[in-house]
């Protein structure tokens, strides 16, 4: 059997689901304080409650007590850095085309709202923004809602990188948000682009491709390699599909996988350094989110902050962990 080089990470997170420290919370000795509970990163704003990336969306995570907002920013025609996440305006809005075709005046108009469903107690569906629409904000209207002392964590899309990361760059600046903000982004270009900015060095996010490969490297090899340096934040999913190729002589097999990628022995290779903070990205259940917090999981990315509140709420402490 020949594995292809392109799937090492999937072969590695297929073999961390063989054993047993991936789906179980790490062993605790007598003396070992307490976990605490892990940060509530509000998605988007909270994906499942408002519409994403939304001031109201910002507004009702602020009400659910998030810790934190984590924010998706895409750059407009004329220079200014908005929120909104996929590729199309028509993905979530009445707009079409891509962000950076249309000017803010233009994207002012579009309704952000205007997929967002929900469900009644009748089970219909229902788009209650489309009668009640809400606007694309712009990154400064964004940063002005959210009170000084809650953090923001903002995810960098669309590409080239340096022209957004400027854009950007000078609203920090005139807002002097730069302590209060962390920078993200599944493009290893961005934390390039933040490099030439010195505020922005110890403000960035450790590249996707270096967590995956060292988690990687975890779960295959059993090795910890390359551990982060002290303060960086990493962040990647706590659970995963994937697809796991095997390629035979006279074709290939894919197998589906469903694989929790922070384990007990990941987060001590990340740690290897110093207390990195994690993020885990995709925690919306109250059996993973107290999983989290028994392994030591800084923060968890929620799509619903309304929900997360209350399992919050409902876990007794101090945490006891298997």
């Amino acid at each position: 059997m020949l594995l292809r080089p392109r799937v090492f990470p999937l072969i590695a997170i297929a073999a961390c689901i063989a054993v047993s420290a991936c789906t179980t919370t790490p062993p605790r000795s007598d003396d070992a304080s307490p976990p605490a509970l892990p940060t509530i990163v509000a998605h988007r704003g909270g994906t499942a409650d408002y519409p994403e990336n939304t001031l109201i969306a910002i507004e009702g995570a602020l009400h659910n007590r998030a810790d934190v907002i984590w924010l998706t920013v895409q750059l407009t025609r004329d220079g200014v850095p908005v929120l909104y996440r996929p590729a199309d305006l028509s993905a979530n809005t009445d707009g079409k085309g891509a962000v950076a075709d249309h000017d803010f005046a233009a994207l002012e108009r579009v309704n952000a709202g205007w997929s967002f469903a929900n469900t009644d107690a009748s089970g219909a569906t229902r788009y209650p923004y489309r009668e009640h629409p809400v606007r694309i904000p712009s990154l400064a209207q964004a940063l002005r809602a959210i009170p000084p002392a809650v953090p923001v964590m903002l995810d960098m899309k669309a590409l080239p990188a340096a022209p957004q990361a400027a854009a950007v760059a000078r609203v920090l600046d005139e807002l002097a948000a730069w302590p209060r903000v962390l920078i993200y982004s599944t493009d290893a270009a961005y934390q390039q682009a933040f490099a030439a900015y010195p505020q922005a060095r110890s403000r960035l996010f450790e590249t996707r491709d270096a967590t995956r490969v060292r988690l990687a490297a975890v779960a295959l090899e059993t090795t910890c390699k390359d551990a982060p340096p002290p303060g960086a934040w990493t962040a990647f999913e706590y659970a995963r599909k994937m697809d796991l190729v095997e390629t035979f002589t006279l074709g290939e097999a894919r197998s589906a996988v469903t694989a929790k990628l922070w384990t007990p022995a990941a987060v001590k290779c990340f740690r290897a350094n110093a207390d990195t903070p994690i993020l885990a990205i995709g925690i919306d259940s109250a059996d993973d989110y107290r999983a989290a917090a028994c392994l030591g999981i800084t923060a968890v990315l929620v799509d619903s902050p309304r929900k997360l509140r209350a399992i919050r709420a409902g876990i007794a402490l101090p945490l006891q962990c298997p």
